[in-house]
């Protein structure tokens, strides 16, 4: 039998902490056999989209991040194409990649040909990061290239590196029909001004921020900001936070059991919680956790079906959060 979404995440913090002492790990065995298995064991609550306010075509919720996919052996890849499968089994659609995570570009391109199902995705990626830019047209090709598409769902610029070289040609991309919708991206809370001012000034379907139970600073202004102009938002690393990463903010909850409100919003782990509440910020369209493991995708997907918390159980949750030792 699988292991429970729960344990899952208290096994992931002790993998942490024995990684963080030098200690060597045995590898998951993967398989999307387990996450047939996980999703048989109850029925399935109804899943959560979000319309996209540009057009209203609807996604689901909950996507994936893949910061972490520049991999080489045929061992990783195949890790990597039961995550896809996982994905695809659980109707989630929405795939976050970039140029900046090395080869994550090359290796969802190969495991959508792979899979042969490259309909079933929402593919996102973004420009470089940093370093000189190539000429906007030549930027854009090479993740068309890398990808293997004729279009991308969603092209960001990346951490607003060059904005001015690459709008005009974002915005000719998707005249062209290349590009479906076109955005810009940041996780650095020192951008939020300048992320805003590209918000007002071009004509944008998509942001990415960070946002998340430990770091809601994107609260204040952006999310506003974004709802007001009609501005889809993914989050990237929700599970994150000022100073630490999701090791942080699940080692604030390591030994503690879900309140009795988890049940409120058919959240089953940390993890739901913590998504479950992102997403149900009116703002926000979809969030993309990261993961290579199959249990965590499946675990993470579970936040995007069922209940979300209203705003008098949100206050209630950022107050328990809040309160934490």
């Amino acid at each position: 039998m699988s292991p429970s979404p729960i344990m899952s995440r208290r096994d992931a913090l002790k993998a942490g902490a024995l990684a963080a002492a030098g200690i060597a790990l045995a590898p998951l065995v993967p398989g999307s056999a387990m996450a047939r298995l996980t999703a048989a064991a109850k029925p399935r609550l109804e899943r959560i989209t979000r319309p996209i306010p540009s057009t209203g075509e609807r996604i689901p919720v909950i996507g994936l991040g893949t910061n972490q996919y520049s991999v080489e052996t045929a061992e990783e890849m195949a890790q990597l194409q039961a995550v896809l499968e996982a994905m695809a089994e659980h109707g989630a659609s929405v795939v976050d990649t970039a140029r900046a995570y090395g080869r994550a570009e090359e290796v969802i391109g190969e495991l959508l040909q792979r899979m042969g199902n490259r309909e079933d995705f929402f593919i996102a990626t973004k420009t470089p990061i940093r370093g000189e830019l190539q000429d906007p047209d030549v930027e854009i090709r090479t993740s068309f290239d890398q990808l293997g598409v004729e279009t991308l769902d969603l092209m960001l610029i990346h951490n607003l590196h060059g904005v001015e070289e690459l709008m005009p040609a974002f915005i000719r991309w998707k005249d062209e029909g290349r590009i479906r919708y076109i955005g810009m991206s940041t996780s650095v809370d020192g951008q939020y001004a300048a992320q805003m001012e590209g918000m007002r000034r071009f004509p944008l379907d998509f942001i990415q921020v960070d946002y998340s139970i430990a770091n809601r600073s994107a609260a204040e202004e952006i999310l506003p900001l974004a709802e007001d102009l009609g501005i889809a938002v993914l989050v990237n690393v929700p599970f994150g936070g000022r100073g630490g990463g999701a090791a942080s903010t699940f080692g604030r909850v390591a030994d503690r059991e879900l309140p009795d409100w988890a049940a409120e919003i058919d959240a089953e782990s940390w993890a739901q919680v913590f998504l479950k509440y992102v997403v149900s910020h009116p703002a926000v369209t979809a969030a993309i956790p990261g993961t290579t493991q199959v249990r965590h995708l499946v675990d993470n997907q579970g936040a995007g079906r069922g209940r979300l918390p209203d705003p008098s159980l949100r206050a209630e949750i950022a107050r328990f959060w809040d309160g934490l030792a």
